[in-house]
C-alpha cells in the first residue's frame, strides 16, 4: 500500500507526501472568492467538491466540504465543518439536495473529470461552478521560459472548456479571473509580478504541477532564475509586472446554469 493509498488522495497527486504545507501558501484571496460569491448568485446550501483545506467556503453560509485526502482534511482550519470522505466521481448525495455545487483549483486531479462534473450538475439544482484554469493559455505566463516541463504538466492536467461545458449538460459560460499582484492564494500565476516567491521551495510544494517534475528540473530553474534576477535579465523582459496590478492570465470561472435552463454553447466574458 503506498503513500496515497494511506491518505485517501484519490487524484494525480499524492497529498500525503506533497501537500502537508499546502495551507501555509494557499490562503483564500477575498477578491477571487468575491468572483466565486458572484458565480454561485447568492445560494444557501452549497456542495464544495474537492474541498482541500476549505478555501473559499465563506462564498456561501452553508457548504458541505468533500474531499478524499486525509491531509488536506486535517489542516481545514478550526470552525470549518469536518469534510466529507468521498470523490467528486461518486457523490453521497442526492438528486438536487444542494441549491448549487462548487469546484475550485481541483477539476485537474481528478481521475474521471466528465463524471465527477455530471455528479455536480445531479446534485445540485442551482448553478455549478468551477474555479480553473484554461489550457489554452497556461503557457502565456512568463514560467513557460523557466521551466516549461511544470506549463506543459499544467495544460496536460486541467481539462477543456469545451470538455468540461460538455459535461456539465446546462447553459455554460466563462469568465476570466484577474489575480491581483499581492494575491494570497499562492497558485503559480499568482507570483506573476513576484518572482522571487517562486525560488522557495515551500511556495512551489504548494503547486500540484512542480510535484510532477524531478529534482533537474527544480534545480535549473532556480538557477536560471535567481541568475536572471541577479543579472537584471528577468526584469529587463518582465519588470513591468512588478507594478502592474492584475494579471489576466489563465485563470477562468466556468459556471454552468441552474438545471432546466436551455442548454446552448458556452460563451466567454
Amino acid at each position: 500500500m503506498d503513500a496515497r493509498t494511506l491518505d485517501g488522495s484519490a487524484g494525480d497527486v499524492d497529498y500525503g507526501s506533497f501537500g502537508s504545507g499546502y495551507s501555509g501558501y494557499r490562503r483564500p484571496d477575498a477578491r477571487i472568492a468575491q468572483f466565486v460569491a458572484d458565480a454561485l448568485g447568492g445560494a444557501r446550501t452549497v456542495i464544495n467538491v474537492g474541498a482541500g483545506t476549505g478555501s473559499y467556503e465563506s462564498a456561501a453560509p452553508a457548504v458541505t466540504a468533500v474531499e478524499p485526502s486525509e491531509t488536506m482534511r486535517a489542516q481545514r482550519a478550526t470552525g470549518l465543518p469536518r469534510a466529507v470522505n468521498a470523490v467528486a466521481e461518486n457523490l453521497p448525495f442526492g438528486d438536487g439536495e444542494f441549491d448549487a455545487a462548487m469546484t475550485l483549483f481541483s477539476v485537474h486531479q481528478w481521475s474521471d473529470v466528465e463524471t465527477g462534473l455530471r455528479e455536480m450538475r445531479r446534485v445540485a439544482r442551482g448553478p455549478v461552478v468551477a474555479l480553473t484554469c484554461d489550457p489554452e493559455s497556461v503557457r502565456n505566463f512568463w514560467l513557460y521560459a523557466y521551466a516549461p516541463e511544470v506549463i506543459e504538466t499544467e495544460a496536460r492536467r486541467y481539462p477543456s472548456i469545451d470538455k468540461m461545458a460538455a459535461s456539465l449538460g446546462t447553459a455554460v459560460t466563462v469568465r476570466s479571473v484577474p489575480i491581483p499582484l499581492d494575491c494570497t492564494d499562492g497558485f503559480n500565476e499568482a507570483y506573476y509580478g513576484r518572482p522571487e516567491m517562486l525560488l522557495d521551495p515551500a511556495a512551489r510544494q504548494a503547486c500540484s504541477a512542480w510535484s510532477f517534475v524531478d529534482d533537474q528540473v527544480r534545480e535549473r530553474f532556480t538557477t536560471r532564475l535567481r541568475d536572471d534576477l541577479d543579472s537584471g535579465l528577468w526584469d529587463q523582459r518582465f519588470g513591468h509586472l512588478r507594478s502592474q496590478a492584475f494579471y489576466n492570465g489563465s485563470l477562468v470561472i466556468v459556471r454552468a446554469a441552474p438545471r432546466g435552463e436551455e442548454e446552448h454553447r458556452h460563451g466567454h466574458t
